[in-house]
């Protein structure tokens, strides 16, 4: 059976190319790249290249990346990092309801050690109003971080970053943003931005898993997290994955050269995809339509049956899907995004994700809705909940 990949916001496949400059770093040259001598040389001369490619794609100095295991790790040093090192009474961060696990379960975490912390509510297509988050901003105690994504992981809605950047400088308040969805997808300047912190990982941009970066701004006062030798200006303490870091390099190389490219290929099979579905399928919807999106993703609710029903039923036709977060597989509770932006219980539960990438091709959106549409159709003839409905109609 050839299978279809629609699950690329959850990871990305290897690119022949990442993997091939990897390679070298696995075997033969297997230095420290600590040490001083020639094997080390060479691993350290790879590293700064490396960081020097994913400072081109956002813009940044070279000295500013700081690489991490992930987007994981690099949301938590972040928000973690910044109120730690805060003076005085700067003890509140405001962030918003739709944030990834990584930035709202440390935000928890934060709220037991006694920071105050305020969720901004989204409208329907998943955005924030730059007023409401203006009236958040606190002067006792002083807001120390705003931490807003720039990409939504399940909707791929975009918020409007220059005005959060603007409101941030205006405060003088730390912005971070998780970019970890954005990446490769679409432009992202952080200087033009105005964002202090971001958070990026390899694997959601054809690159490896467990290679990521923070970039930090040259003067932002960050507090390390680990402690052990003073590799990455202390920032980051370990032995670096060499081999790891090779590739997120090569990945942000290969993004640079054809992001503009991807987007508007990727954009029009989205679209095509989209527009498909919801001409095929009774009483379906799209979730964050009406806002900017990353090019490759598209959120539909299939109401009258479970999504977790749908996206098996799926794979065994050839289709890989899901259902929202990767991290949230499997969770009893309905997606904490979708409910955000307005979806009852039982909306947020029928909707899939189906997030393209760079090798989607037009013969497989055609299977996508050759398969999707009798897949609901027959999952909806079980589901007495939708056959009441529809009989009510």
């Amino acid at each position: 059976m050839n299978r279809v990949y629609f699950d690329h916001n959850a990871t990305t496949p290897v690119e022949p190319e990442v993997l091939e400059a990897m390679l070298p770093f696995l075997s033969g040259e297997y230095g420290n790249a600590s040490s001083i001598h020639t094997f080390g040389q060479k691993a350290r001369a790879a590293v700064e290249t490396a960081r020097d490619q994913v400072a081109a794609l956002i813009g940044a100095r070279a000295q500013e990346i700081v690489f991490t295991s992930g987007g994981t790790e690099a949301d938590n040093h972040a928000l973690f990092g910044i109120v730690e090192a805060a003076t005085g009474d700067r003890k509140h961060v405001v962030t918003t309801a739709i944030e990834h696990e990584a930035v709202l379960n440390t935000c928890q975490a934060l709220e037991k050690r006694g920071v105050g912390v305020t969720y901004l509510p989204v409208d329907r297509d998943g955005r924030i109003d730059p007023n409401a988050l203006r009236s958040a901003l606190r002067a006792d105690p002083e807001t120390a971080l705003i931490s807003i994504m720039h990409a939504n992981n399940e909707l791929g809605t975009v918020q409007p970053m220059e005005a959060i950047g603007q409101i941030a400088s205006e405060a003088d308040v730390y912005f971070h943003t998780d970019a970890v969805q954005s990446m490769g997808k679409i432009p992202i300047d952080v200087k033009s931005l105005g964002i202090d912190l971001l958070s990026l990982s390899g694997h959601k941009f054809y690159a490896p898993k467990g290679i990521g970066a923070l970039f930090v701004r040259g003067g932002t006062r960050l507090r390390q997290l680990l402690y052990g030798g003073h590799h990455q200006r202390g920032f980051r303490p370990g032995t670096e994955n060499v081999a790891g870091i090779v590739g997120l390099g090569k990945a942000a190389e290969l993004a640079s050269k054809s992001l503009a490219q991807d987007a508007t290929r990727i954009g029009g099979l989205r679209d095509l995809l989209e527009r498909g579905l919801l001409e095929r399928v009774r009483d379906s919807h799209a979730n964050g339509g009406g806002a900017p999106r990353t090019p490759n993703t598209t959120n539909i609710t299939f109401p009258g049956l479970e999504g977790e029903a749908l996206v098996i039923a799926l794979d065994l036709k050839g289709l890989a899907c899901s259902t929202g977060a990767a991290c949230s597989s499997g969770a009893v509770e309905p997606s904490h995004v979708l409910t955000a932006i307005g979806l009852s219980a039982d909306e947020a539960r029928g909707s899939l994700r189906f997030s393209l990438g760079r090798h989607t091709t037009a013969a497989q959106v055609e299977f996508a809705l050759q398969v999707v549409p009798p897949a609901v159709e027959q999952l909806r003839e079980l589901s007495p909940t939708y056959r009441k409905t529809a009989e009510a109609r």
